[in-house]
């Protein structure tokens, strides 16, 4: 299951990388309220992981990376989450995720299941040793797993949908 699409990679001068990263951090303000509504939906499908995943897939790491380091902050400031406690691990996790991501798709320069299932994976893992790092356990990774599976398969299969029909080339 591999499509080719047209994939971007803006760089800091171009205007297009603010306004593609402000979308990304609006989308971040909007979509957790949504899963929000689901009793621990935050927790279970990680809505922001999956906006900066399908955006720096997209459009790039610097966009996506942009995104990752300003959704944390703006949600937090307009909406009180995610808690002042958990902001260093998540903003490295999404970080972690748009890099991630945005080489993939650089590298590769097209999409596929299995490519967007080895990026989750390395993501999850590269964050995993980055929370450990920060906090000393890896206790929140587990309940990312454990609790959030159904997000991770939002992830790849919601970026794969989002990619393969966005803007077809």
């Amino acid at each position: 299951m591999e499509a080719n699409v047209k994939l971007y990679a803006y760089n800091y001068a171009e205007a297009k990388t603010y306004l593609w990263a402000m979308v990304f951090v609006a989308c971040n303000l909007i979509l957790p309220q949504v899963f929000h509504l689901i009793p621990q939906g935050g927790i279970i499908f990680a809505p922001l992981s999956f906006v900066i995943l399908a955006g720096a897939y997209k459009f790039g790491w610097k966009t996506g990376l942009l995104a990752a380091l300003a959704s944390p902050l703006v949600n937090h400031a307009i909406t009180g989450m995610p808690a002042w406690e958990v902001m260093p691990v998540m903003t490295l996790k999404l970080a972690v995720i748009a890099l991630v991501a945005g080489l993939a798709a650089q590298r590769f320069k097209t999409v596929s299941l299995l490519l967007l299932i080895a990026v989750v994976l390395v993501s999850m893992m590269l964050g995993a040793l980055g929370e450990l790092a920060i906090t000393g356990g890896i206790t929140a990774t587990i309940g990312d797993v454990t609790i959030g599976w159904p997000g991770i398969l939002l992830q790849v299969f919601g970026t794969w949908l989002i990619i393969k029909y966005v803007n077809r080339p």
